[in-house]
C-alpha cells in the first residue's frame, strides 16, 4: 500500500479505495470553547493495528481531539469515522455498539474513587453486557492478571493503589470489553523511569498479543521512541506533521526541532526502533 505523502505541512488525506487500511479517519475538525478555536480544521488517519504517538505542546488541543472522536467534546465541523463508520450519522443504538469496540485510558486513570479495582473494571461490563456476577469477577481477575496485578488488588480502593498501580488498573479497565481500538491519554504521565518503561513494555506487548489499534496522547520522548509506529504532531489547531519518527526528527518545522532536538532530547538514542516498526 503506498501511502499519500505526509510530509512537509502535515498529512494528505488517504485513498478512498484505502479507507478500509485505518481505524479512525479524522476529516477537517473544528472544535473551540466559546470564542477560542482549540482545533482548526484538522486531519489525521489512524491505521488499524499501528501505535500512533500524538505530540504538541501544552494546552494545544491533543486530549481535545482524543474526546472529540469519543464523542465527550460536541464538534462544530468535519467528519469523524471510526473503521469507516460516520459517527455522527450513526443511530444511538449503532453508535453504542461501535463504543463497545474502543477503550479508555484517561489521564491519571480516572478510577471511581468509592468503586474497589474489581468494581471498576466492572463498570463497562454492567453498562454493554448482560453477564451473571461470577463471570464479571472472573473477567475482572483476568483482565489484571493482562496488564500484571495480583489477584489481591482486585478489592483495594483507589486510594490504596500506586501509581503505577492505578495506571495499570484503569488499563484493565479500558481492556475490560476486549476492545479493538485502546486510546491513552498521557499514560506514563507522574510515573518515575523505571516504572513508565514498564507501562510502555506492557502497551507493546499488548498491541501484539490483541491486536491492538493504539491511539496515544504522550510527552514521553522515551515512549515516541520505544513504542510508536508513527508520531503525529499537533501545532495551531493542526496536525503539522505525521510519520516514523525518524521523518519528524529530519524535519525543519521550528516546533518539531525544538520538541525533538531540545535539552531533554540529547538523552535519547534516536537510532532506536520501536518495537513494532521492522
Amino acid at each position: 500500500m503506498t501511502d499519500a505523502p505526509s510530509m512537509p505541512g502535515g498529512p494528505a488525506p488517504a485513498p478512498i479505495d484505502q479507507a478500509d487500511a485505518y481505524a479512525i479517519r479524522v476529516r477537517d475538525i473544528v472544535v473551540g470553547f466559546g470564542d477560542k478555536l482549540i482545533l482548526k480544521g484538522l486531519d489525521l488517519d489512524v491505521r488499524r493495528g499501528e501505535v500512533l504517538g500524538f505530540v504538541g505542546g501544552s494546552g494545544t488541543g491533543k486530549s481535545v481531539l482524543t474526546r472529540a472522536i469519543l464523542g465527550l467534546v460536541p464538534k462544530r465541523s468535519g467528519a469523524i469515522e471510526v473503521f469507516g463508520a460516520d459517527l455522527e450519522a450513526m443511530p444511538p443504538r449503532e453508535r453504542r455498539g461501535l463504543e463497545r469496540r474502543w477503550g479508555v485510558l484517561f489521564q491519571h486513570g480516572a478510577l471511581f474513587s468509592s468503586l474497589t479495582v474489581r468494581q471498576n473494571i466492572q463498570v463497562p461490563m454492567r453498562e454493554y453486557l448482560d453477564l451473571s456476577q461470577p463471570l464479571m469477577d472472573e473477567l475482572a481477575l483476568l483482565k489484571l492478571e493482562l496488564v500484571g496485578l495480583k489477584p489481591d488488588a482486585a478489592d483495594k480502593y483507589p486510594s490504596e493503589l500506586s501509581g503505577g498501580m492505578i495506571k495499570r488498573a484503569a488499563l484493565a479497565r479500558a481492556l475490560s470489553l476486549d476492545p479493538e481500538i485502546l486510546f491513552l491519554d498521557e499514560p506514563t504521565s507522574g510515573l518515575d523511569p523505571i516504572g513508565a518503561a514498564e507501562f510502555d513494555e506492557l502497551i507493546a506487548t499488548l498491541q501484539k498479543t490483541l491486536g491492538l489499534t493504539v491511539f496515544m496522547v504522550t510527552h514521553d520522548l522515551d515512549s515516541l521512541y520505544s513504542i510508536c509506529d508513527r508520531v503525529a504532531a499537533l501545532a495551531d489547531g493542526k496536525v503539522i506533521a505525521v510519520g516514523p519518527i525518524e521523518e519528524l526528527l529530519a524535519s525543519e518545522h521550528p516546533w518539531l526541532k525544538a520538541y525533538f532536538h531540545g535539552k531533554r532530547a540529547r538523552q535519547l538514542d534516536p537510532g532506536r526502533a520501536a518495537p513494532n516498526r521492522p
